[in-house]
């Protein structure tokens, strides 16, 4: 999974879990197996027409001047992105406003029908209006204005207390959680299909924005501009080290290739080559080989973040910046990247989690400490973000929930692949590759939304997608209900905001749990969960749909 891969998984697991409604059809095929497989497939006019009916729901009544959340009630009386959203809001991290336009586009292509090229311009546009004059994005955009969104900031925000990304409002663009890659990659798509100036000027705008904020040895901050006095907690402003938590560089690369080969832009090359070496700069040397979720700027030493996230080692970034290296080399052919890959894998190998640990795929801890080499573990205390904190210890017990303390990492696969790559001449390894080949030699995937798409895509021809069965695709077809949307269980909510929460802790046991005191608005996982409406199960379902029309 090159570039964004791992990042695009991560975002898929931190989605609201999200569970279909069974419709009477649903649960006859579920006592009839052979009969659903048997099933005739709905026609190409009844699947057309599912899907027009299912859009237009979702952008006559779902969206706010074209731009979406994740998930809704209903009557829309309450509405949900990471965290619950004002009326007014809405959200650029996927699966938000930008992965909308993104599958609204892959409709057209499916179809070509003009109305869904309608829809991802309307998508667009709401994205241009909330584009920061710097040319990124923030996670969100109020449409109400910067007062309404500092409002929310200071409620919801502020009192989220395992969301401390939301705690400070900063004003600025971030390229965490992948929202401005997507938001300008979608631009992108859009600009090679309508040609248009306002969605140029909003693109080179958006570029722009990734190249400014790129550090002269390639490495990307989490958001820009810098601000002064972004720290919370106590804790410094880690917003403008070098950052490959989520992948942030991987994102930006991935962005850059694309438009590079299909714009032309021979300047994208520069800030490509230097965006791959920061990678090779940032890892630390012998005998810890590894990489930190973020890096100081000065020292290119491993840096904190969240309280949760301390200084240290973290063994899934490590592991991801190998893959990345992997893929550089296939980019360029040069074995540069390659040199120190066994050594990182070694030291993953190291620092694995002893057997008593090893249950559940967990093969080793998040974080290790510098120096002493020795596992971190989090652990919070308190009910609230008022009265709580997060602290570590060297106690694989009581941990948190929400972050893991461990993680699962296949050193076997990497250490096969990277000796693969390793036993093959960089010439042939890169033949054709979108960085080296001329510009204009491949044009961007067509399909965006049905499966995780990389730079690597841009070589392939478009395959044939696994198709559902006829039985599943009338399901499929049956569970849109009369309102137009696919109802689902909405198993992640949270606490209406009430207030700033206590000073002293209240009755309770959060140390394990996803959500403090009724004060806390963070997400969690209810025990009752409630029928909504989810832009997730939208994306996915629509996807179906599109891969049988294809086939």
């Amino acid at each position: 999974m090159p570039f964004a891969a791992f990042k695009r998984a991560l975002i898929c697991a931190c989605l609201p879990l999200v569970l279909s409604l069974p419709t009477q059809a649903q649960t006859a095929t579920a006592a009839a197996p052979a009969a659903q497989e048997a099933a005739q497939a709905p026609s190409r006019d009844t699947i057309l027409a599912t899907m027009k009916r299912a859009s237009r729901f979702m952008v006559e009544e779902a969206a706010v001047n074209g731009g979406f959340v994740w998930q809704y009630l209903p009557d829309f009386s309450r509405r949900w992105g990471e965290l619950e959203a004002s009326p007014t809001m809405i959200w650029v991290q996927p699966p938000g406003t930008p992965t909308m336009g993104n599958l609204f586009l892959d409709a057209w292509h499916a179809t070509g029908d003009a109305w869904y090229l309608d829809a991802a311009m309307k998508t667009a546009t709401a994205l241009i209006k909330g584009q920061l004059e710097s040319g990124g994005w923030n996670y969100v955009i109020d449409t109400a204005g910067p007062e309404a969104e500092q409002r929310w900031y200071a409620t919801y925000g502020k009192n989220a207390w395992r969301m401390e990304e939301f705690h400070h409002y900063y004003g600025n663009g971030t390229f965490d959680d992948a929202g401005t890659a997507e938001a300008t990659q979608f631009l992108l798509r859009l600009y090679l299909e309508k040609k248009d100036k306002g969605i140029r000027k909003a693109l080179d705008n958006a570029l722009g924005f990734i190249l400014k904020a790129q550090y002269p040895n390639g490495g990307w901050p989490q958001r820009f501009p810098l601000v002064k006095d972004g720290g919370v907690h106590g804790r410094p402003d880690y917003t403008g080290y070098i950052t490959f938590n989520d992948d942030v560089a991987g994102e930006n690369l991935e962005v850059l290739v694309f438009a590079y080969q299909t714009l032309g832009d021979k300047k994208l090359l520069d800030p490509i080559r230097r965006g791959m070496d920061i990678f090779l700069a940032t890892q630390q040397p012998q005998p810890q080989p590894a990489w930190g979720l973020q890096h100081r700027t000065t020292d290119l030493k491993p840096a904190g973040a969240r309280t949760y996230e301390p200084e240290g080692f973290a063994t899934h970034t490590t592991a991801n910046n190998i893959k990345q290296l992997l893929n550089f080399y296939r980019l360029t052919g040069d074995a540069k990247y390659l040199a120190r890959v066994p050594d990182a894998l070694d030291w993953l190998d190291k620092v694995q989690s002893p057997a008593n640990l090893r249950s559940q795929g967990r093969t080793h801890p998040t974080f290790i400490t510098i120096g002493e080499g020795k596992p971190l573990y989090l652990h919070r205390r308190g009910s609230n973000v008022v009265n709580g904190e997060y602290y570590t210890s060297d106690s694989p017990n009581e941990i948190i929930a929400h972050y893991g303390s461990f993680r699962s990492i296949n050193t076997e696969a990497l250490r096969k692949e990277y000796k693969e790559l390793a036993a093959t001449a960089g010439e042939a390894v890169s033949k054709g590759s979108p960085l080296l080949a001329k510009p204009g030699t491949y044009a961007l995937p067509r399909y965006f939304t049905l499966r995780d798409v990389d730079v690597f895509d841009m070589m392939k021809k478009d395959g044939a997608e696994k198709v559902a069965d006829g039985g599943k695709l009338a399901e499929l077809v049956g569970g849109l209900n009369n309102r137009g949307y696919w109802p689902v269980m909405l198993t992640t909510i949270s606490n209406p905001y009430i207030g700033d929460g206590p000073a002293t802790p209240v009755g309770g046991e959060y140390r394990a749990t996803r959500v403090g005191d009724t004060s806390d608005t963070s997400p969690y996982t209810t025990d009752t969960p409630v029928e909504g409406i989810s832009t997730a199960a939208y994306v996915k379902n629509m996807g179906e749909l599109i891969k049988a029309l294809g086939k």
